[in-house]
């Protein structure tokens, strides 16, 4: 029997709408699995269960009423530990932030709130989102392996169940890289999309916020919560709402899927490029065409990358840094010390290359629809496993080797959708991204649901 947790958003959402299910049935099944496999997992430094609990009894009486707010209505989320919520501690998985609790929700966290989501609780992040193991939660496929990061813990919440949905930040890749390697569904939206005001900024100019979810359809109704105009943010987009459904089935005909001749598969476990080359001839089969593209500039991504992150970040945590130095773990802490050394020349060097680069990634849209490539190079890397060696003699650090693939579409700002598409030997999951053009959300949505409809049922969790 399916247990409420099992649930994927589009699921739970039914039965809520129908009746067939309370918003305090899901609520205490997702509460009974936090307690049941967290203490494995670790995907959560907050429970805030006494505060879900109430937010369901509260959703219960409105939906009973006829006030029906919408898909997110009494379903339950975790909130990656970098989103301001008013009230409940908000850490970064820090020691500076040890003791902060903020008096005001972020712009996110009002949007869900209102949307009628439930709270279970905050999920672990790599320090700051500086990192993309967050080696403090372990993989619900397998513990002894990485969640990937820096939003590992709201990856490992939604594929344990400890979550419906959450959110997670991505500026290099850290929606991306722990829903692929969790088997779930990461979507990073266009720079701009979804505010970032009450989020603890990484890399001001390389940072987005996103779901984490168990199917592309369920992504695109987060997003639709999510979505929209904020002035506190600077880089947020004024446009009118959109519908991120799935659009017309499981039809692609028309749609022209380009496929990377460089760079994209280049040091890539073969199991990774066999699974996402088998998911682009899937596409093809329901109608898509398959074009060869030439990725540009594929050379100066990852010093473009390094170029803007390091700097951006040390200036964010100068003061704390200067204070409080001892507070940071080690790894983090020498990476805000080497930005105080990137010269004011390398830093506009590397803000004019990224204008080439986004330049000529959008030419590219003028012959393709979407971009499919690997989401990262390889699955799930050991707990403790510091470097990956290639078959021609190259080690690479896990951690290089995980933004390496999914670094481009952060310094584009172009929107970008991880979703699963088969295992390798160990049972570890494998998944593709879908790149596409600045505001195709619903595009990539609407591929992504149509590979999923035939090939993943809905829901489907890690085997804890």
């Amino acid at each position: 029997m399916t247990q409420p947790y099992e649930l994927s958003l589009t699921e739970a959402a039914r039965a809520l709408a129908d009746r067939s299910l309370s918003p305090v049935e899901l609520t205490r099944s997702v509460l009974d699995r936090i307690a049941a496999v967290d203490p494995e997992v670790n995907a959560y430094v907050t429970v805030t269960a006494d505060a879900a609990l109430r937010s369901a009894r509260e959703a219960e009486r409105e939906i009973a009423a006829g006030l029906y707010r919408g898909p997110l209505h009494g379903i339950p989320f975790g909130l990656k530990d970098l989103v301001d919520t008013a009230g409940v501690p908000t850490t970064a998985s820090s020691l500076v932030r040890a003791d902060h609790v903020p008096t005001a929700d972020a712009a996110v966290t009002a949007r869900l709130h209102a949307a009628g989501a439930v709270l279970v609780g905050k999920t672990h992040t790599h320090e700051f989102a500086y990192g993309t193991t967050t080696p403090q939660t372990r993989n619900p496929w397998s513990t002894g392996h990485l969640a990937g990061g820096s939003s590992g813990g709201s990856a490992a919440a939604v594929a344990s169940g400890t979550a419906t949905f959450a959110i997670g930040t991505d500026t290099g890749g850290s929606i991306r890289i722990p829903a692929a390697l969790t088997g779930t569904v990461g979507l990073k939206p266009t720079y701009g999309l979804v505010s970032r005001h009450g989020v603890a900024s990484l890399s001001w100019s390389l940072d987005h916020v996103g779901p984490i979810t168990r199917t592309v359809r369920d992504a695109g109704l987060v997003l639709g919560a999510l979505a929209g105009h904020d002035p506190r943010d600077p880089a947020s987009i004024d446009r009118p709402a959109e519908d991120y459904g799935c659009g017309p089935g499981g039809d692609l005909t028309g749609l022209r899927v380009g496929v990377p001749v460089n760079y994209y598969f280049d040091r890539v476990q073969p199991a990774v490029e066999e699974a996402v080359r088998a998911a682009v001839d899937d596409l093809t089969a329901l109608g898509a065409e398959a074009v060869p593209v030439e990725i540009p500039m594929a050379e100066y991504v990852r010093p473009t990358q390094w170029g803007l992150m390091v700097p951006e970040a040390t200036a964010y945590h100068q003061a704390s840094l200067r204070a409080v130095p001892e507070l940071y773990t080690e790894d983090v802490r020498l990476l805000l010390e080497a930005g105080e050394f990137v010269p004011a020349t390398d830093y506009i060097r590397a803000q004019r290359a990224r204008t080439l680069m986004r330049a000529a990634w959008l030419e590219l849209f003028h012959r393709v629809d979407v971009i499919a490539a690997p989401a990262v190079t390889s699955t799930a890397a050991r707990a403790g496993q510091e470097v990956i060696e290639w078959p021609d003699g190259v080690r690479e650090p896990v951690s290089d080797s995980y933004v390496r693939l999914s670094a481009p579409a952060n310094l584009t700002g172009l929107p970008a959708l991880a979703l699963p598409v088969g295992l390798d030997g160990q049972g570890l999951p494998i998944g593709m991204q879908l790149i596409g053009r600045p505001l195709g959300e619903a595009t990539l949505v609407r591929i992504g649901a149509a590979h999923e409809g035939g090939h993943r049922p809905a829901g489907v969790l890690a085997p804890l």
